[in-house]
């Protein structure tokens, strides 16, 4: 395999299934769906008999039913039964794609492999590889033993480029396009459409040694640390692959340590740049505690100016602008039955959640009961406000998503707090398509 050592980057062999049909064989990333068992009988169904990256995935919704290990058994059985029936053609390569989801939004992607040893999910890392979202770590032991001697991997991570100028994928997206695409076809359960251009050779070879090289140059900082790419999906699938390596290479030595599969893992590069890449906040509702406190408590510790407003639209507006110099906080909650309606405006220049989040938790430590069940998460600014409407409810409305500030918050302030930001609609997740040789 081609390695660009100094990146973390490996053209691997990639292995994809022969004359399928895409609406049976690609499947949504198991992280997906996890409180709707319904979304994933309807993916067996469309499924069928036929052979399916379904049956070589543990979709997260049954981790907690029993039966885990029979199911992983039956997993790793599935993936050498597929192998000894020759269902993939191989080759050296990467993948260029293009996916279009059910909402009109055409994502660019390039998948290729990456080694494990640039990764670090800790907190403080300064690895090419960076977390951008808290790790749990318990979350992991349950998917080592999904990976562990597993014959293949197959990839729904995402790792975000900082890349403005489009070097990298959209570099290969030119390349792609002089041949015809390997696979085209719709997707499973109406999430929109899937193309795929194979990218080898010694053009591509140049393609990412120059852009590699010229990112890697942008994004060192002065103690001469580089931050290459960022998580952005699929954080505790990258975290397990890491710990089943650091397990795996007691076991190795010399050349093995390095051309070891196991030290890699395949994933899909976007650029954060990508018009197709919605980036969206995920807001805060917190129960149970004096709103008019928290709020300025709040004020007190991110600094900044409460200014009130008459309507919802004039707030929700006024904290989605743009152009806003610093991060702007909404807050909504409701008083003896009258709503208040008012926001924060500060110069903070990180994203917004970032520095709000620690200073929620550490008013909960304070105050709360029950801190578990006294701070929400929501998607979607019409489901905040409503909420801001309930008894003993404070709704905080966040801000867009600054793609221009993103690395440089990872960079300053480290992973950022779970739940901080989600990157689209959970249709326009990674669907597997591709594999590769693991174990």
């Amino acid at each position: 395999m081609k390695n660009f050592e100094n990146y973390g980057v490996q053209i691997p062999e990639i292995l994809l299934p022969k004359n399928v049909d895409l609406k049976s064989w690609s499947v949504i990333a198991c992280d997906q769906y996890t409180q709707d068992k319904d979304y994933w009988a309807k993916a067996a169904d469309a499924a069928g008999s036929n052979p399916s990256t379904l049956n070589l995935i543990f979709p997260e919704v049954y981790l907690n039913d029993g039966g885990g290990e029979a199911r992983i058994k039956k997993i790793h059985e599935t993936m050498k039964s597929y192998l000894d029936a020759s269902t993939f053609t191989a080759g050296e390569e990467c993948i260029y794609i293009e996916r279009k989801t059910e909402y009109g939004r055409t994502r660019k992607g390039l998948v290729l492999a990456v080694d494990l040893e640039k990764y670090e999910w800790k907190p403080g890392s300064k690895a090419l590889i960076r977390a951008t979202e808290a790790t749990v770590p318990e979350r992991i032991p349950p998917r080592m033993k999904i990976r562990t001697g597993a014959g293949l991997e197959l990839p729904h991570i995402m790792l975000l480029a900082n890349d403005e100028m489009d070097l990298l994928v959209g570099g290969a997206g030119t390349i792609a396009k002089k041949s015809d695409p390997i696979y085209d076809g719709e997707l499973m359960l109406n999430s929109g459409h899937i193309t795929g251009w194979k990218v080898s050779g010694a053009e591509v070879e140049s393609l990412l040694e120059n852009a590699l090289s010229a990112l890697a140059k942008a994004g060192t900082d002065k103690d001469g640390n580089c931050f290459l790419f960022a998580v952005g999906d699929g954080n505790h699938s990258l975290a397990t692959a890491k710990a089943v390596w650091d397990e795996h290479k007691k076991t190795l030595s010399g050349d093995d340590l390095i051309n070891s599969p196991v030290r890699y893992a395949l994933v899909e590069v976007v650029n954060i740049y990508d018009e197709g890449l919605t980036f969206e906040p995920i807001h805060r509702v917190i129960f149970n505690q004096d709103a008019g406190s928290l709020i300025l408590y709040i004020e007190e510790k991110l600094g900044g100016e409460i200014k009130n407003f008459a309507s919802e639209k004039e707030l929700e507006d006024f904290v989605a602008d743009k152009n806003a110099k610093g991060a702007r906080y909404g807050f909504i909650t409701s008083v003896g039955g009258k709503e208040k309606l008012c926001v924060l405006e500060t110069a903070i220049t990180d994203l917004a959640i970032a520095a709000l989040q620690p200073v929620l938790d550490e008013y909960l430590d304070a105050h709360s009961k029950d801190k578990k069940n006294d701070i929400d998460y929501i998607h979607g600014t019409e489901d905040v406000v409503k909420l801001g409407h309930k008894e003993n409810a404070l709704s905080i409305l966040l801000p867009p998503i600054a793609k221009d500030s993103f690395f440089q918050t990872i960079a300053s302030r480290g992973v950022l707090p779970r739940k901080s930001f989600s990157m689209g609609e959970a249709s326009e997740k990674r669907f597997y398509v591709e594999a590769r040789r693991l174990f």
